[in-house]
């Protein structure tokens, strides 16, 4: 039995000396790969190959990964320049969202066009994030009409979308909506399904949006451009999310925090400490939950410890961000797409 409990003792010596839990970004650099007078904050990667985005000016288009290639379009509806902060995709289809009246829903169709699937008109329309469950349910928000968020929901593969009724939502406070930053105001694990807001209030739904309520979190949210910009889940427990002023971008006061119950209860982390505002969070895949990245036009900050510490990386503008692989990720921003590599 020794040589083989030796085996063990030396294999489990060489994991332990290998846990991504331990690894620690010093640096990173930073290639723009799209460069173009577009605001951008959606993109979604549709596969390992494949970034899809969606911004301003009716600009869509992907990214080819591999060889860098990009490919562009504009969307115009009549005589409307839509501006998209939305994107989402299930396996077969890609979807982008306008933001203001008329809001604009587009699902891929044939010969490579996109199709209008849902419109809606109004003063008070404003959409901020898209997402979906599976192949064939998803689900959208934006800010408050008629006394309640807007929920639009699809259960047909994103074909057509049904817009919640305010008795199926719980009530919203003044004008409680969502910040269309950087489409990271929902996140979903399974049926679970978290909107954050810019009341710094959080909507759950463990049905995929059939019953909802609310929690109440300590996030700053005292004005208009205060509350809860971005969160992210690394598993059905472990979450953060993180927001600020951007008009007072350098404030650091309860702009942070972090659940280890599912959302059931929130808990302030770093507060008065770095980072200051930001617009997206993101954890960094296969670190046990312990890695979080954070962009905004403040810069670059990570974090090696779940958000208690973290480090200024880079000075670079971006709005949203999405990982790769563990290493490698892609951010959008004012006139740029660029890759980042994590050293």
């Amino acid at each position: 039995m020794r040589p083989f409990i030796l085996l063990l003792f030396v294999a489990c010596l060489f994991s332990c000396n290998n846990s991504k839990e331990t690894f620690v970004f010093s640096e990173i650099s930073v290639e723009d790969v799209y460069i173009d007078s577009v605001s951008i904050r959606a993109i979604e990667f549709l596969d390992d190959n494949t970034l899809a985005f969606a911004g301003s000016n009716g600009i869509y288009g992907t990214v080819d990964v591999l060889s860098g290639k990009v490919r562009t379009n504009v969307m115009k509806y009549d005589s409307v320049i839509p501006e998209f902060r939305s994107v989402a995709h299930t396996s077969s289809d890609f979807f982008m969202l306008s933001v203001a009246s008329p809001a604009l829903l587009y699902k891929t169709g044939n010969k490579g066009r996109m199709n209008l699937v849902y419109k809606e008109a109004g003063e008070a329309v404003f959409y901020d994030a898209m997402k979906f469950w599976n192949d064939h349910e998803g689900i959208a928000v934006g800010d408050t009409v008629d006394g309640c968020l807007s929920v639009i929901i699809t259960r047909d593969g994103g074909k057509s979308w049904v817009k919640l009724s305010c008795d199926m939502l719980p009530p919203s406070v003044g004008e409680e909506g969502a910040f269309a930053a950087s489409n990271t105001n929902i996140e979903i694990i399974g049926d679970s399904t978290w909107l954050a807001t810019t009341a710094g209030r959080i909507y759950f739904s463990g049905d995929k949006g059939v019953h909802w309520k609310v929690v109440e979190t300590p996030m700053q949210n005292s004005g208009p451009t205060r509350g809860i910009y971005s969160i992210d889940f690394y598993d059905a427990k472990t979450g953060f999310a993180i927001g600020g002023d951007y008009t007072k971008p350098n404030e650091n006061k309860r702009n942070k925090m972090f659940t280890k119950d599912g959302g059931l209860t929130w808990e302030l982390v770093a507060d008065g400490a770095p980072p200051v505002y930001k617009s997206c969070v993101q954890y960094v895949p296969g670190f046990a939950g312990k890695g979080l990245v954070a962009v905004g036009f403040t810069g670059i900050s990570y974090s090696n410890d779940g958000g208690k510490s973290w480090i200024q990386l880079s000075d670079d503008s971006f709005y949203t961000i999405r990982f790769l692989n563990d290493k490698v990720a892609y951010a959008a921003g004012k006139n740029r797409i660029s890759k980042l590599v994590f050293k």
